[in-house]
Order: C-alpha cells, then structure tokens, then sequence
C-alpha cells in the first residue's frame, strides 16, 4: 500500500550555504515593485533578523559562510543572486539592473578565493534568483530578470535540462519569490553515480506567478506540489530555503506552513520582514553551494 504524502519520512539533508551581513543594506533605488526609492530601513533591526537565520541554519546542522559586504552595493546581502553551484561547478551572474552588477565581481572573487572556478555568463542571469535544481531537471524562471538565452548557456554549461518557466507577476520577478524545492535526493550533483538520473524532487509554488503553459509544465513534472495561495506567496512563503525536512520559511505565510506541517515537514518560521521592503526574504539571502 503506497505511503501517504502526510506520513512520509522526511529526511534533512546537510547545506552549505553562503551570506552576506547586510551591514550595508538599505533600499537606495526601486527595480522591483517591492521597492520605494524612500523607504527606510532599520538597519540594526535588518541585522538581528539575519543573524536569527544564521542561528536557525546552524542550530539545525547546516554550514554557513560569509562573504564581505561591500559599502555602496546594499543588495548585496541577496547571496543567491549572485551564482548557481552546482555538483562543485560556479555559474555566476550578470545582472539586469545596473546598480547591482558590481556584485557578480565580489562574490566571483570569494568563490575564486574558495578554490572554485567561476564561469561569467554572456547572457542576464541571476543566480538562484531564477535556477532552482529539482531531481534530474533544473528549473529556470524568465520574465523579468534572468533571459531565456541564459538557460540555453545554462544548460549547456551543466548538462542538466533545463526547464523553461514564464514568469508574468511583477511582483514575482525571480523564480525564487514564486517557487522553492522541498526535496531534492539529488542537490549534491548533476546526476547519480555513473551518471544515472537522479530521483524526482517536490516542489512549492503559486501557479499564478507563471503563464498557463509553464503551469501546466509545473502540474506536468510535479502532480503532488504544494499549491501556495496569493496571500501566502505576497508573504514572501515562497521564498524559502527546504533541506527536505526542515523548512525556512517566513512566519506570515500561515497557509503555508500548515499545508506544509502536513505534509511532515517541519516549518521553522524566520522573521525577514525587513528585507521585504527590497523585495527579498530568506532564500535571497542564502546561496546553497552544492
């Protein structure tokens, strides 16, 4: 008899992830609807929060590291945007938006520093702002930032196809603030020993994010998906970072989270509302280095 979606074993899988202090974040420029070029940020508040989520990942065994924050690059403590790491291979960024570009220079210099060689895309890409692995595919977010000619780049760089979505909300401009991975056997890598395919992942995601042919792509390769509300993904619910058990994830999204604590994952609620006001929440924050 096949085991229920609700009873099933979740199993934590160990991370490695990358942050920046937002020692010098601030909202200074508006390049997403999140965001007033007037807004103000408290700073100290904006540190405790991120200093919770570093304590949250750790006291749950996961590795961070840190990566210098620059004054004048205030996006900066966004960490996922700058690169997909995948099976020990760096795929950095290139920015849509001017003010961020001096970002890929930076954390192309700790990866290189981290003894990894770091590829420069030709095309716009935003890191895991819009590539998500999942099992044997890599999902791949366009729309607003990251072009569909970068996930051509992508694909051939990795050799993992990669799964076009079409993103039309601008308030869901990266793939991660519309959908994240819950479970993933096979984040360590491109594919299983001798190349053999990796297991399938799950995913979490708000079906109106997307057009109508990447939602039926999505139902398509994940028919057992937790289906966010709007309410859940305005609160940045979708933007969270899952180790197949535990899942980061911000507080307001209530729906959410019950939908997920039935399933058998186990929500682990961090408070990042200060970052929202740049249109980022936890997953931003954080770069997995597989």
């Amino acid at each position: 008899m096949p085991t229920s979606l609700s009873t099933t074993p979740r199993v934590a899988r160990p991370g490695r992830y990358l942050l920046c202090e937002p020692r010098h974040f601030a909202v200074h420029y508006a390049i997403n609807p999140w965001m007033r070029a007037d807004a103000q940020v408290d700073t100290a508040l904006a540190g405790r929060q991120w200093e919770t989520l570093v304590r949250a990942y750790r006291e749950h065994g996961h590795t961070v590291e840190t990566v210098p924050p620059v004054a004048g690059l205030p996006d900066m403590v966004f960490a996922a945007n700058s690169a997909l790491v995948l099976a020990g291979r760096v795929f950095g960024s290139r920015f849509h938006a001017p003010e961020r570009r001096p970002e890929s220079t930076e954390y192309e210099t700790w990866f290189k520093a981290a003894g990894y060689d770091v590829y420069r895309p030709e095309e716009l890409c935003e890191g895991e702002g819009d590539l998500a692995p999942a099992g044997p595919f890599l999902l791949a977010g366009t729309g607003f930032r990251t072009t569909r000619a970068a996930h051509a780049e992508v694909q051939e760089f990795f050799g993992v196809p990669t799964i076009g979505l079409q993103l039309v909300d601008p308030y869901f401009y990266h793939l991660d603030t519309a959908l994240f991975v819950l479970d993933d056997p096979g984040a360590g890598g491109a594919g299983g020993e001798d190349g053999a395919p990796r297991p399938a992942a799950n995913i979490a995601y708000y079906p109106q994010a997307f057009s109508s042919g990447s939602r039926e792509v999505l139902r398509r390769l994940f028919p057992d998906a937790v289906i966010a509300t709007r309410e859940d993904a305005m609160a940045f619910g979708l933007n969270s970072v899952s180790d197949g058990r535990h899942v980061f994830i911000a507080p307001a999204a209530v729906g959410l989270i019950d939908q997920l604590t039935h399933r058998g994952y186990v929500p682990v609620p961090v408070d990042l509302s200060e970052f929202h006001k740049a249109g980022g929440g936890i997953k931003c924050c954080t770069q997995e280095i597989r």
